[in-house]
């Protein structure tokens, strides 16, 4: 079993290392500047970190109220399959509980999180900056 800490909090957090998950999973291109500028204005963030490394993020976007989207859920590459990304949902599910919560994920990962409760909406729509590059991802038909 691996050690870990749950930082709920953008102090201290070294952003490059974000940057750098995110990156990987092509959840994001930005640099680590614009990282914790998009941390910072989340509702809610998780951080997993082992020793100095961060080995996981996930952040909600949310009014607090009654509605929410948890986003850049990702596990640095060796630490999958140890449950650590559960261990950010339930963390971010927790900060942001009364809410409907909507997920957005990767086409590749689809189903994933249903054990969660999480349902396939039939009637979402979305307009992106880079249209070309999500039809090509399988985000959109």
């Amino acid at each position: 079993m691996i050690k870990y800490e749950i930082i709920t909090s953008c102090k201290d957090v070294d952003f490059n290392q974000v940057s750098e998950i995110l990156n990987y999973y092509g959840l994001s291109e930005f640099d680590s500047k614009i990282q914790k500028k998009v941390f910072a204005n989340s509702y809610a963030v998780v951080f997993l970190k082992n020793g100095e490394q961060i080995i996981g993020v996930g952040r909600a976007i949310s009014d607090g109220i009654c509605q929410a989207q948890l986003c850049n859920v990702a596990v640095r590459d060796k630490y999958t399959g140890m449950g650590l990304g559960k261990v950010i949902i339930d963390n971010l599910l927790n900060q942001v509980k009364g809410c409907t919560v909507v997920l957005y994920t990767h086409p590749k990962h689809k189903g994933l999180y249903e054990h969660w409760g999480f349902s396939k909406m039939k009637t979402a729509y979305a307009i992106y900056n880079d249209e070309e590059h999500y039809r090509k991802e399988g985000f959109i038909d």
